[in-house]
């Protein structure tokens, strides 16, 4: 029992009480007692009466982050709050009970709890009921905490007036804003499954009216009887209501609640309630006074007193019907009280149901009225189950929540009828078998112990009472039982009189009741049903037997859930996908005497064929004979209200005897289509007129059932149940008729159909408002809509000129009410093939708002204008791109006629005009204002009008109604509210605003709206940079799992990078609204996520953890054999040395693996040669594979060394470590693409159905056998797991035919590897060349020679006397070689250019450039190395030596050293593989590092050239101005050239005679261009740099100049350059060039001479791979062109000698890998490989063929879309320099009469247009229009339109007017302007023929 006083203060929205606990000891020795409390001040604590002490402690109020300031340490928050939030489930108040208080036996032992039935269940985790054991029982003790509350944050919520909200009343109430809200208002056991007995007792003002000093005072006052005094209502019984004993002003109410209930199941509220009591059902036959039905109350606030009245006066009812079904109420009343500013729609608890006043309607709502019948039903269901029954575990949740919306549905059932029911079930199932595909866990999971998320949750309350639902009626058909309707009963009843333990309910015992019940064992319907997730898909398909007088049915199944996990082991042990339902399905055959006879299908297997019975001998459905004639008559009788016809006609059509059907004229008027004689004849042959499957509604499936059209129309017409005429209408929709246009027309007419069947049919009539039927369809639509209208004067009006002008609305049928406003959404749905809707329709949703009419109307039409304003703006928007599914904000706005532009006028207006009338006169809840902001987004987001934020944030403010504030923020996110100002105002919302649910709102948006804003363009630009600046590679060792946070991580740094992400307000302001201490729950956790998503985390240290683990005991061995031992010389390896450099070598050691311990005695006699090899013999062969021996050079030194044991098996072959983590993550990105999908593993014949793969692919590739192959080190380099993916892809493409699933996906993914890899490759050689240029500065004058040996060779024995020729040629042996200016005897050598050197520099630039070691010793190693060989030839010896003292040695002692060798070698390996570890972590440091700086570097030149190009503008502008008065022209002509050239920075080298040397490292440095770049560009010229030339200007001496060598024949420099040293000729020729930054480009022939054309593609036009690639994909398209996918294959086609005549076959496939491959240069070359597949077609093929014929339809389309391709348009730099002269004439008070079109109206000339022909007419708006949509081609074309303008104002006003001085002026204003920017064009365009596309630089000549 838990007493509880409380004294609540509105004013100081303080809260003080106590709380009394009463404890039962289990034990004795109990010391300490835990409870939960949070925002509390603890006071005061007694035990037993006796002081106690206590410690109160609130890890979620008490975090405290090591930088607070800094915005970068949320992980450390989030870690923390994860740890309060955890740490808080013990208690956060610990009482230590005193000394003084003694735990006693009561004496006598307490039976425990006993199980629930014989069958014991098995326990499931969670919350375990006590054993039966006995145990001793203890008397109870009291705990008594008394504690204060002030300004809580959580648990109560405390509604009061405020500046904005003047009229609000005050109140408070409990509220689960959290999962832990009990605990915040009241000291107790938070625990779901802790319950107990209640007594309540509140201390309130006895009025609210008068407070001072921020304390409530009551009032004395006899006059204050007329107001509302302050009411308390809480859970339980209110037991007494007195005044305050020594405080008049104050009342006392006193509750108890004597059924047991958890803290969490209790709630109260108090402020000035209006109460209404609802009476009793008299009308019961078991009670007529009403005196034994419980009581029943509703609370409202003051002032909807009669809103109250007609919201709750139906609950008596539903009462009664849950009595009467399910058994007594658990309770003894019932209450609702509705609050304001609830965070959820509802809050139950024991008695008592908070609801938010939004459920509140009064008597003209009706879409209302079903929405809040339902919830508040469903509130007094949860009495029942949900309180007073509760699940047992977490998982049982699903039966709980299902079982009270279940008995819900029985009751709205009853309260709107069958119809209704079904039509919902339908519906939720359709919903169910969309999102139960594969991505939704099971309803039930035992294994999972956490409370379901709010995502899963949803789907749980979805599918719970469906399940629940298809078990009834499977229960239902055992014969002996009704179903639920006898179980539930039961379980209540169990419930009631203690037999249901602690009442906690779950899956196991609920079956076990229904097993009981019903005697069906319902064990395989839970396991599909429940335990298992998924739906099935039927298909089925029926036949007539005449012969076997059956109807054949076939059924086949399919499960979507499981073929979605079914190669995934995991997804299918977590989501259990069900691989087949079983079970019964009832169908029923509606025969040709219209007798329905119903048969039971048993479905056991995926496929069966079923032969069912037919009963009726063979007929024909005759509908001309005198039973089928009698039968029409008996229903006209009962059409006119003939009673005994109408029971006597079992099935007839709905709607019989219409007049519209009647009347030839009307059916005339209304374009009624009838059947054709040849559907007569098929109709009157058939034996049946409709099979129904399904027909008990038994499944939660999906079924495709193919019947003719005709019975879908019988049964739409003569199918009583709304289910069938649901699913008629469905299929029906599919193939749109005239007939079945007719058939849904005649549908929405008759009334006899439920309005919501009716509605369907509307809706389902826009399918046939297509051009292929005369939009009969809309027709259908305006003439049923024409009932709601005023009619034409004309009959024979043309509803489609017609103006409709509604009557006034007559809402009291609610049929038609609904029918109304389907047939407007329907209406507004229909669209032409463009996307666009009918003016007609736009101007109909305009009329209809223009004119409504609702001031005779007994009902609000406040969601009926919502309907046609949101129809309207549905109508207004385009249902195809742009304005839909590519909402980019960049993209120009659709093309508009006059037509729309006019009518998107009308709709603004009307737009408008509703938005100001209801903030006059308000709507319920503000709907209509709702209604237009939504309107407006629409059409901003579809870039109709513009996205502006401002428009909605007045509608944000505080003030407005709670509906419409969230609404605005809606929209409001979807604009660009990244602005500083506006995220201010946000932080300020989720900060400090009263109302919880904008809070919570505002905070989900702020993360959901990045998401939006990327898709709609918004942020493209940032994402795009981001993307492309990111180069990053992972190290590819982190585990699998964790790929998809990796690549949302690296998805989302974008974000980070934008103008969002760097707001500094933001970034100080986060935090501290997180770590708030009134901070929402919700808000909390979405800023979280926000801040993961927005501010890069700091890294947190992990703390180090050491485990002590025992010593391992030593293994016996059998004693060892003497002559096998292990040879210690094969651990070591060989390490060449230059100087004193260690290098590692790659060598893996020939040793057993660590984990694994060969015996000592076993044969090992083939591993070494017994025998001493001698140092000069060759290698011995090892498994069989030779180790060829390399020439050591007399200048490197060699060491030998102890092989690094731990090298990483990934580098065994000789990877570098870059290399392999460079593999790493490229493939682990091609992992994760979503094309990868068929690549990932090996392709299985036989799995795959692929019989014949093998025969055709004789390499097969895939993924997985690529990372096994990395892992297990079989690349030699990068290059090599590259020719492997290549592999992999050619494989696809050859076995997939083009245009395929498989071969589309191998573009993709080729696609997407080629641009990682080619980053790849960037970042690697950017490093190489940092590196090699850091280590010739750092050593410019050494050697360094690094030897790679490749791996698993044992021992090597090497020739140390003299150098000569390796062994083999095929194994050489790597060196890397760095060389930095060698020198003999410290002075520099000057080493011609010869071919052979340079041949070795040739090919890619990278760090560690791959030679061999030459056969001899050359002039560049500057040692003998004579020493080294002898100490080489000593180091060998010795430990030969060594080895032959070990053979000779006693076993015994062998083994004793082996078993410390091997001791040793367990520590080294250890010691080694952290040193490794370290190693990499270093690299992957250095990496990032290197990359940071280069992009520092990178900013900081493009800084330098922006401040570069800036200087030389201004410099031009000056020497523009000095040089105006001079001729322009022959100024242009007379002004010499200076190209532009991209020059490298490089450091000035000392010496002049090391610079052919030098230029071959730094063509090495430098990475390689593309080779686009380079056939674009002239060739340049080899020679010897310049880069060593004196720096004093004035020396006699110059410096040696490149000499311009002509390319030869392919395209390549000549090798062999002769020097010019001291030529003055040379010097002259060649103008000096200055060497800046990492690249060096050498100037070429065209610096010295004039330009020729050195390249057969200088002309040309580069290529754009993009768009040839949307050329190939629009002309593969075209059905025509399908002859051209693919090569022509002579046997297959039929054309054997097509070889011989065609000897350059091209194709569309062909054509595709070449592009993929780069093979194509410019798009000439492009467009003479299309033109080739035309030609050979035309060649091979005659004339008039079918061939030739689709040769030219292609080539038609290809002409056309090849010159819009080819279609010039402005460079980005001539776009801006354009639209800024715009800016400036704009600006410039010259143009006033040019800058908006000529208005002939208004300007009052209306011969203007006469005089200037209309596509003549020109102004300042037109042209920048059309600039900002890229219609100019040049800037000349540019001048035309401006030139145009000026010409005409010169003709229509003539040349002396005014208007022609100024447009002279103005005209001689841009003219300087366009000069130049003509200028500056001209100079790039000179500057860009290198083709290079970085930032170019000007190079100083002379």
């Amino acid at each position: 029992m838990s007493p509880m006083d409380s004294l609540v203060v509105f004013r100081s929205l303080f809260q003080k009480g106590y709380t009394e606990i009463t404890l039962i000891p289990e034990t004795k020795d109990l010391r300490t007692i835990f409870l939960h409390s949070r925002q509390c001040t603890i006071h005061s604590v007694t035990v037993a009466s006796y002081p106690a002490e206590f410690s109160h402690y609130d890890p979620l109020a008490n975090i405290h982050l090591s930088k607070p300031d800094d915005c970068h340490a949320h992980p450390e928050l989030k870690r923390k709050v994860y740890s309060a939030l955890a740490e808080g489930d013990e208690g956060e108040l610990s009482i230590a009970i005193p000394k003084d208080v003694v735990i006693r036996q009561s004496g006598h032992a307490a039976a425990g709890i006993m199980s629930e039935a014989a069958t014991p269940e098995p326990q499931t985790p969670g919350f375990n009921i006590p054993s039966a054991v006995p145990a001793f029982e203890f008397s109870p003790i009291t705990v008594n905490v008394s504690y204060s509350l002030r300004n809580p944050a959580d648990g109560i919520q405390f509604v009061q007036p405020t500046d904005a909200y003047p009229y609000r009343v005050p109140h408070v109430y409990t509220t689960s804003s959290s999962p832990d809200a009990a605990r915040c208002w009241v000291p107790c056991l938070d625990n779901f499954w802790e319950r107990c007995t209640w007594e309540f007792e509140f201390v309130v003002p006895r009025h609210l009216s008068e407070l001072e000093g921020g304390v409530s005072v009551g009032a004395d006052d006899e006059d204050r009887d007329d107001e509302y005094p302050t009411v308390v209502v809480c859970s339980g019984e209110l037991v007494e209501q007195v005044s305050h004993p020594h405080n008049s002003g104050k009342t006392i109410f006193m509750f108890s609640q004597s059924t047991p209930a958890s803290v969490q199941h209790v709630s109260w509220t108090a402020g000035p309630f209006h109460m209404l009591r609802i009476p009793a059902d008299l009308s019961t036959a078991e009670d007529v006074s009403g005196s034994s039905q419980p009581l029943m109350y509703a609370f409202c606030l003051p002032g909807r007193e009669e809103q109250l009245l007609e919201t709750a006066s139906f609950m008596r009812s539903a009462m009664s019907f849950y009595s009467s079904e399910f058994g007594s109420y658990p309770f003894g009343s019932h209450t609702l009280a509705f609050v304001d500013e609830m965070p959820t729609q509802r809050f139950d608890s024991a008695t008592l149901s908070l609801v938010t006043s939004d459920l509140l309607h009064g008597k003209g709502a009706i879409d209302q009225v079903l929405e809040t019948r339902l919830s508040l039903s469903h509130a007094l269901a949860c009495q029942w189950v949900g309180i007073n029954i509760h699940q047992k575990t977490w998982s049982d949740t699903w039966l709980v929540n299902g079982l009270g919306l279940y008995i819900t549905g029985l009751f709205m059932r009853r309260l709107f009828g069958n119809n209704e029911y079904r039509f919902r079930l339908k519906k939720d199932m359709e919903r169910v078998i969309e999102m139960d595909n594969g991505t939704m866990p099971p309803i039930c999971q035992p294994q999972v112990l956490d409370p379901p998320d709010s995502n899963t949750l949803s789907f749980v309350n979805l599918k719970a009472p469906l399940v629940l639902h298809i078990l009834d009626r499977r229960l239902g058909k055992s014969g002996t039982s009704l179903g639920l309707s006898r179980v539930l009963p039961k379980v209540f009843l169990s419930a009631l009189s203690g037999e249901l333990p602690n009442n906690a309910i779950s899956t196991h015992a609920f079956l076990r009741t229904c097993r009981k019940v019903s005697g069906i064992d319902p064990r395989s319907f839970a396991e599909q049903w429940i335990y298992g997730s998924g739906c099935p898909t039927f298909t089925f398909g029926a036949s007539f037997n005449r012969k076997k007088m059956a109807v054949e049915i076939s059924m086949k199944q399919e499960t979507p859930a499981f073929k979605t996990h079914e190669d995934n082991e995991v997804m299918k042990l977590l989501f259990k996908p069900v691989p087949l339902f079983e079970g019964q399905m009832t169908i029923r055959i509606h025969e040709a005497d219209g007798t329905p006879y119903e048969h039971v299908l048993d479905i056991r297997n995926a496929f069966k064929r079923y032969e069912v019975p037919f009963n009726t001998k063979y007929k024909r459905v005759r509908r001309n004979t005198k039973r089928y004639l009698a039968r029409q008559a008996a229903a006209q009788a009962a059409a006119e209200g003939d009673a005994e016809a109408a029971a006597a006609m079992d099935m007839v059509d709905m709607g019989f005897g219409l007049e519209i059907w009647e009347k030839e004229k009307e059916r005339d008027n209304w374009k009624v289509a009838d059947w054709t004689e040849e559907d007569e004849q098929q109709m009157a042959g058939q034996t049946y007129e409709w099979i129904r499957i399904d027909a008990d509604f038994e499944w939660i499936a999906a079924i495709n059932f193919e019947q003719k059209d005709y019975m879908w129309v019988s049964q739409l017409q003569r199918d009583r149940d709304v289910v069938a005429q649901y699913e008629a209408i469905t299929v029906l929709a599919r193939s749109p008729t005239p007939i079945i246009s007719s058939t849904f027309t005649k549908t929405v007419l008759v009334s006899n159909y439920y309005f919501r069947i009716r509605c369907e049919a509307a809706q389902a009539l826009v399918t046939c408002a297509i051009q292929r039927m005369d939009w009969l369809g809309l027709f259908h639509l305006f003439k049923l809509f024409l009932r709601y209208c005023y009619d034409p004067e004309d009959p024979d009006q043309d509803l489609f000129t017609h103006t409709y002008v509604p009557r006034p609305n007559e809402f009291s049928d609610f049929a038609e009410y609904f029918v109304r406003k389907s047939l407007i959404k329907a209406i507004s749905r229909v669209r032409f093939e463009t996307g666009k809707t009918p003016p007609v329709v736009r101007q109909f949703l305009v009329d209809q708002l223009r004119y409504n009419d609702n001031t005779m109307n007994a009902y609000s039409d406040g969601l009926y204008i919502c309907t046609l304003i949101s129809s309207l703006a549905s109508a207004t928007v385009s249902a195809k791109p742009p304005e839909v599914g590519e909402f980019v904000a960049t993209e120009p706005r659709p093309t508009m006629d006059s037509q729309d532009v006019d009518l998107l006028e009308q709709a603004k207006v009307e737009n408008d005009r509703y938005q100001k009338m209801d903030g006059l006169i308000p709507s319920a809840h503000n709907v209509v204002t709702i209604a237009t902001i939504e309107f407006n987004l629409i059409l901003g987001v579809a870039n109709l009008v513009p996205l502006d934020p401002a428009q909605y944030i007045s509608f944000t403010r505080e003030g407005n109604y709670t509906q419409l504030r969230m609404a605005a923020f809606d929209a409001l996110f979807l604009t660009k509210w990244y602005i500083p100002p506006i995220v201010a105002y946000i932080l300020a919302v989720m900060a400090n605003d009263p109302s919880r649910a904008i809070r919570r709102q505002v905070a989900r948006n702020v993360c959901q709206s990045l998401a939006l804003l990327v898709t709609m363009g918004l942020m493209k630009e940032s994402v795009k940079k981001s993307k492309s600046a990111v180069l990053v590679e992972e190290d590819g060792a982190s585990q699998e799992g964790e790929k998809d946070s990796k690549k949302n991580d690296i998805d989302f740094r974008s974000f980070r990078k934008n103008e969002l992400g760097k707001n500094e307000m933001l970034r100080q302001s986060l935090l501290p609204i997180i770590m708030a201490p009134d901070a929402d729950y919700e808000v909390r956790w979405s800023l979280l996520k926000f801040a993961d998503l927005l501010i890069r985390g700091a890294p947190e240290t992990a703390p180090s953890i050491t485990i002590h683990l025992p010593p391992t005991p030593v293994t016996e061995l059998p004693p060892p054999l003497p002559a096998v031992k292990p040879a210690p010389k094969l651990h070591r390896t060989m390490s060449l040395k230059a100087a004193t450099t260690p290098a590692k070598s790659p060598l893996t050691p020939f040793m057993v693996p660590p984990k694994l311990k060969l015996p000592v005695n076993g044969p090992r006699t083939d591993i070494v040669p017994r025998t001493p090899v001698s140092t000069a013999s060759d290698v011995k062969r090892i498994n069989s594979r030779p180790f060829p021996v390399p020439t050591i050079p007399a200048s490197v030194k060699v060491t030998v060394k102890p092989q690094s044991k731990n090298i990483p098996k990934a580098r065994s072959s000789g990877m570098s470590p870059k290399d392999v983590l460079a593999c790493q993550s490229a493939l682990k990105k091609l992992r994760g693409n979503k094309h990868a999908t068929i690549f990932l593993q090996a392709v299985d014949p036989i799995r795959d159905g692929l019989a014949d793969y093998l025969d055709v692919i004789k390499n097969p590739m895939d993924l997985n056998t690529m990372s096994e192959k990395l892992k297990r080190g079989q690349y030699r380099d990068r290059f090599n797991f590259e020719q492997d993916f290549r592999l992999m892809i050619a494989n696809a493409k050859q076995y997939n035919m083009p245009k395929s699933y498989g071969y589309e996906e191998a573009l993709a993914l080729e696609s997407f590897f080629n641009t990682q890899w080619g980053r790849i490759n960037k970042t690697l050689e950017a490093q190489a060349a940092q590196e090699t240029a850091k280590s010739n500065q750092q050593s410019p004058h050494r050697v360094i020679a690094n030897v790679k040996i490749p791996p698993a060779q044992p021992k090597v024995s090497l020739a140390a006397s003299t150098p000569g020729p390796s062994v083999s040629t095929s194994a050489r042996p790597i060196i890397k070689l760095r060389v930095g200016g060698p020198k003999a005897n410290g002075t520099p050598i000057s080493t011609p250019v010869s071919e052979a050197p340079k041949a070795a520099y040739k090919g890619k630039a990278r760090s560690e450039s791959k030679i061999s070691i030459p056969d001899q010793t050359t002039d560049s190693y500057f040692d003998d190395g004579s020493a080294d060989r002898d100490l080489l030839e000593e180091v060998i010896a010795i430990e030969r030596e060594k080895d032959q003292e070990r053979k000779q040695a006693v076993p015994d002692k062998g083994r004793e050293r082996e078993r410390e060798k091997e001791k040793d070698r367990e520590k080294e390996k250890e010691r080694q593989e952290r040193e490794r570890e370290q190693h990499e972590q270093e690299v992957e440091r250095e990496m990032k590092e290197k990359e940071r700086k280069r992009d520092m570097k990178e900013k900081e030149k493009k800084e330098k050239e922006r401040e570069k190009e800036k200087k030389e503008r201004r410099e031009k502008e000056e020497r523009r101005e000095k040089e105006k008065e001079r001729d322009r022209d022959e100024k242009e002509q007379e002004k010499p050239v200076i190209p532009k050239l991209v020059i490298g920075k490089r450091k000035k080298m000392p010496a002049v005679d090391q610079t052919a040397d030098e230029d071959e490292l730094l063509a090495l440095a430098t990475p390689a261009k593309k080779e686009r770049s380079v056939a674009a560009s002239p060739a340049p010229v080899a020679g010897p740099s310049t880069s060593g030339r004196s720096s004093d200007k004035g020396s006699a001496k110059a410096s040696p100049a490149p000499i311009p060598v002509p390319p030869t024949k392919n395209g390549t420099k000549n090798e062999k350059v002769p020097k010019a040293k001291g030529s003055a000729a040379a010097t002259a020729a060649t103008p000096k060039i200055s060497i800046k930054g990492k690249e060096k480009e050498i100037i070429s022939q065209a610096a010295s001479q004039p330009k020729k054309s050195s390249s057969p593609h200088e002309d040309a036009t580069p290529l754009n791979e993009k768009k040839c690639k949307e050329m190939l994909r629009t002309l593969t398209k075209i059905p025509d062109a399908s002859i051209f996918l693919q090569p022509v294959d002579p046997v297959r086609d039929g054309c054997p000698t097509y070889y011989d005549e065609i000897k350059n076959p091209m194709d569309f496939g062909t054509m595709s890998s070449k592009l993929s491959q780069s093979e194509y240069r410019t798009m000439e070359e492009f467009a003479r490989d299309v033109e080739l597949i035309f030609s050979n077609c035309r060649t091979f093929n005659p004339p008039t063929t079918y061939p030739v014929q689709c040769a030219d339809a292609v080539e038609r389309a290809w002409k056309t879309t090849w010159s819009k391709v080819l279609e010039k348009k402005l460079s980005w730099n001539e776009k801006r320099s354009l639209q800024s002269i715009m800016n400036k004439l704009v600006q410039d008070p010259l143009s006033f009469v040019f800058r908006v079109p000529v208005d002939p109206v208004v300007l009052g000339i209306p011969q203007y247009f006469q005089i200037i022909p209309r596509r003549n007419a020109r102004d300042l708006r037109t042209i920048r229009t059309k600039l900002d949509a890229d219609k100019y081609s040049s800037v000349e074309a540019f001048e035309a339109d401006l030139d145009l303008m000026i010409l005409n104002a010169r003709v229509f006003n003539g040349e002396d007017s005014e208007i022609a001085k100024v447009a002279v002026d103005l005209q001689e204003k841009y003219k300087d302007m366009l000069c130049s920017v003509r200028t500056g064009v001209s100079v790039k365009r000179k500057g860009g023929d290198k083709g290079t596309p970085q930032p170019t630089k000007k190079a100083r000549l002379g």
